[in-house]
């Protein structure tokens, strides 16, 4: 586990920020950036000891941020409605560029980007490694997000060079967690105990789902990994599993149930399971397989 360090975190209120930030604010010294625009976030980031700034990353405007962070853990992004493409240009991209100026005295940074930035293939089992054809996903409720990520994804990478900043590329697949951050599965788990539909794209949706405890202590060895230039690395977890597995053991484990509709989504991923070789050799495997995974959420959640 990561200690004595001082670590820059953006968008520490987010769905898996928050409980890395509070897993790391134990034994370093961490500060988190972001706009903070809904009430109560900051203050709910302050109490885990938490040194928080405003900064929006589209204005790349440091000013009273220190630059002498020895990580930085780059996971904010912005994920919105629309078809503003400027815009997530510049919150994605730009601001990575920008951000990792400022922090380039920095050991090592990585900076999070997603399956998302994948190019749709037609057999939902495809597997995907860190050399797969990239891709605009069409993403149904954040258009601009594949696009400006793989194009965040192409400045990572300009910084790692020009800057000589040890640089690793996290692709998240589906993340999930007990601390208020359920991710997808939490989405589907909470639909089944109110017996509403768990709605997904495809029949089979495939998924390499991770647990949040496993991104927690795999940060550091992620960051060890860190390069210029940058390494690409998969993010998820070491076993395949589709949305109706997991929505059918959640109504086990509820008592009550679940049924699956699907809403095909011509253009998106059919599947998302990644090749996590190169991250197990670096990480080693999972602690936490899916089963045991949903039922902790499950557990801790009722």
């Amino acid at each position: 586990m990561l200690s004595g360090e001082k670590i820059l975190i953006t968008g520490p209120a987010g769905q898996i920020a928050f409980p890395l930030t509070r897993y790391l604010a134990k034994d370093n010294d961490v500060w988190g950036i972001a706009r903070f625009g809904a009430p109560g976030e900051r203050e709910r980031v302050d109490a885990l000891g938490v040194t928080t700034r405003r900064v929006d990353l589209a204005t790349g405007s440091y000013d009273g941020l220190p630059d002498d962070f020895t990580y930085v853990l780059h996971l904010a992004a912005f994920l919105g409605e629309g078809l503003d493409y400027d815009h997530a240009l510049r919150v994605n991209a730009e601001g990575t560029g920008l951000l990792l100026q400022h922090c380039r005295k920095a050991k090592a940074a990585l900076v999070m980007s997603t399956a998302s930035v994948l190019k749709p293939h037609a057999d939902p089992h495809h597997v995907y490694g860190e050399d797969a054809a990239l891709g605009d996903a069409n993403v149904a409720y954040a258009q601009t997000y594949s696009v400006s990520k793989i194009a965040e994804e192409a400045v990572a990478r300009y910084c790692a060079r020009a800057f000589d900043l040890p640089v690793v590329i996290a692709r998240m697949n589906a993340s999930y967690g007990s601390y208020g951050n359920g991710g997808l599965p939490g989405i589907h788990l909470a639909a089944v105990r109110a017996s509403e539909p768990v709605v997904t794209r495809w029949d089979p949706c495939m998924y390499s789902p991770i647990h949040q405890d496993d991104i927690n202590t795999q940060t550091e060895a992620l960051l060890d990994a860190a390069t210029a230039p940058a390494t690409v690395v998969n993010w998820g977890g070491d076993e395949p599993v589709g949305v109706q597995d997991w929505a059918a053991y959640m109504g086990e484990l509820t008592g009550k149930g679940a049924t699956v509709e699907v809403r095909e989504q011509p253009g998106t991923l059919r599947g998302q399971i990644l090749d996590t070789t190169r991250r197990t050799a670096i990480t080693g495997p999972c602690a936490v397989d899916w089963r045991t995974g949903i039922r902790r959420v499950h557990d801790e959640t009722r």
